[in-house]
């Protein structure tokens, strides 16, 4: 697509090709979210979106990925790849920024199918879109959160080299629950896995670079 140049983006690990969805891509994307995402009595998302109902929760995936893609700004962007691994769709990795070409900072975001957790996927999806960050775009900062009693997301913080950086106070399900805030300098972060960045040159501006 010659307008909207991140159709061809493409970045790819040993395992994994993360992109930004396709119409086919979104609608496996939420087959897996109803497969389910983690255990239905623990919640490790600010927004409890996979407690939607079963005939609710397609739709509201696929509305969700379109309309990051329509308020995408250079001052205000969000890549939300979808993560593919042996051509089947498997979660979402995000990246975001907002005055990046100034703050150079980026936060993450990323959910997998459950039958797919625990393999080390996580941890590449990750290390994929912090190579995009940090070699890619000239990041200096990246910056996650999870909440204490999700440790699978706070152990690959931790693999890749974030420090904590203080703890914030959350409501979920109407419960108060604590989320550690974690922080990685460029300095810190060596990818576990090879990176290669694809169609990156043409998207530049949109980043606002």
């Amino acid at each position: 697509m010659r307008h909207w140049p991140f159709f061809d983006l493409r970045l790819t690990t040993p395992r994994l090709e993360l992109r930004i969805p396709s119409l086919d891509d979104l609608d496996e994307l939420a087959d897996r979210a109803l497969e389910g995402v983690h255990d239905p009595e623990r919640m490790p998302f600010d927004v409890p979106w996979t407690d939607a109902p079963a005939d609710e929760l397609p739709g509201n995936v696929v509305r969700f990925h379109l309309g990051v893609i329509s308020r995408w700004q250079p001052e205000q962007w969000c890549c939300n790849f979808v993560v593919v691994h042996d051509g089947r769709v498997i979660g979402a990795q995000d990246l975001n920024g907002s005055r990046f070409a100034v703050r150079r900072e980026v936060g993450t975001g990323s959910w997998l199918g459950r039958v797919y957790q625990g393999s080390g996927l996580g941890t590449e999806m990750r290390a994929a879109v912090l190579h995009l960050a940090f070699t890619g775009l000239g990041a200096l900062t990246a910056v996650s959160g999870a909440f204490l009693d999700n440790p699978a997301s706070l152990g690959v913080s931790r693999k890749l080299g974030y420090r904590p950086d203080g703890v914030s106070v959350h409501d979920v399900r109407g419960r108060r629950a604590l989320q550690q805030r974690l922080r990685l300098d460029r300095d810190d972060f060596t990818s576990p896995v090879p990176v290669k960045i694809h169609g990156l040159e043409p998207c530049l501006p949109h980043f606002g670079l």
